[in-house]
């Protein structure tokens, strides 16, 4: 019978009242997160600060334009079932990427290692990455190392920043969405969150339960390829619902989904109805959801469903242009609940 996981030292990630320090729930990609950026970050930054808020930045080069972005890689334990930190970073970049309808290219890779850090774990991330990238078609262009002292690191950080190309006639945003639009999720959400929880506490979840990590730039430029594609996201941290929402009030639009499509696998469901956790917040790292033309929708559908990494594509709502900037959910009883934001961190060091 596996041991109990010990939850006594857990913190709260989300305060009673507000503060002027950071709490756990600032790196939840939900309500704290969006605070800290609007509130200190995007301020202090002034005319210096980005102009949009999708997770890739389009910049100019040259008389052209490129993608650009940048993300950072904390998750404990380092190795869990489907994937670890390694394959975790080049994979997140890249789907960074894709996901403004940008060709991937090239990555930076900076290392933070603690001090005894083993050679052979840094070996087995560096090698995994070299994987990742050689599957996701791009390389590791620069990098660099810094060594911190023992007990400051979780044993490695690491950061990437990638650029892409832009395809020719393709604006994807996550202020795109229109009235009508079908909404698609590729695949079965909450994997990644629930694997990673499962390894870190030793759980002993008596399944094959993997991490989804997985590079989309393939199944995007395949949906590209075959319909009309006006937003595109990657649900990382705070999960799927965390995700809609911002697209809701980006676009100015009303996002309708319906609970009974939305795929869980099984020891997903039962390790969320366990835990008093919601799969709708769970974090992903190898699933998109998309807002699409619906004269589109079938074309996009099938072009999913013959890649890999899209095979459980579904449509899982609609987008109706009221009450604007709102996520709903039919339940599976019938009702209607509105849908918001992660508030705080439900399970830290996932990415």
């Amino acid at each position: 019978m596996p041991t109990p996981p010990n939850f006594e030292n857990f913190s709260c990630p989300l305060p009673l009242q507000p503060g002027e320090r950071v709490v756990l729930g600032h790196g939840s990609g939900g309500k704290l997160s969006y605070d800290l950026l609007t509130r200190v970050i995007l301020p202090a930054l002034g005319e210096a600060a980005p102009r949009g808020f999708d997770d890739s930045a389009i910049v100019e080069t040259g008389g052209g334009q490129s993608a650009f972005t940048t993300d950072s890689y904390v998750v404990r334990p380092l190795f869990f079932p489907g994937g670890d930190i390694g394959r975790l970073a080049v994979c997140g970049t890249v789907n960074d990427l894709a996901m403004i309808g940008a060709e991937p290219i090239a990555l930076s890779c900076g290392f933070v290692l603690e001090e005894g850090l083993p050679l052979a774990t840094l070996d087995r991330v560096v090698r995994s990455m070299r994987e990742a990238a050689l599957e996701s078609g791009v390389y590791l262009a620069t990098g660099d190392t810094k060594v911190v002292e023992k007990g400051k690191a979780d044993g490695l950080f690491i950061n990437t920043s990638g650029i892409g190309r832009l395809l020719p006639g393709k604006s994807i945003s996550g202020g795109g969405a229109k009235k009508g639009d079908v909404i698609i999720l590729s695949g079965a959400i909450g994997d990644h969150g629930i694997a990673v929880l499962s390894a870190r506490e030793g759980l002993g979840f008596e399944t094959d339960l993997q991490s989804d990590a997985a590079p989309l730039n393939g199944l995007a430029a395949a949906m590209l390829s075959a319909g009309e594609v006006h937003a595109m996201r990657d649900p990382t941290r705070g999960g799927l619902a965390t995700t809609l929402c911002e697209i809701a009030a980006q676009s100015g639009v009303c996002v309708e989904m319906d609970e009974r499509s939305i795929p869980i696998h099984a020891p997903v469901r039962a390790a969320c109805e366990m835990l008093g956790f919601d799969p709708l917040y769970v974090a992903n790292e190898g699933k998109l959801v998309a807002f699409v033309a619906a004269g589109d929708a079938g074309k996009i559908l099938a072009a999913m469903r013959t890649h890999k990494y899209g095979v459980e594509a579904v449509v899982i709502g609609r987008v109706t242009d009221a009450p604007r900037s709102q996520v709903r959910l039919r339940t599976l009883i019938g009702g209607t609940r509105i849908v918001d934001m992660l508030p705080g961190e439900m399970l830290p060091r996932i990415c």
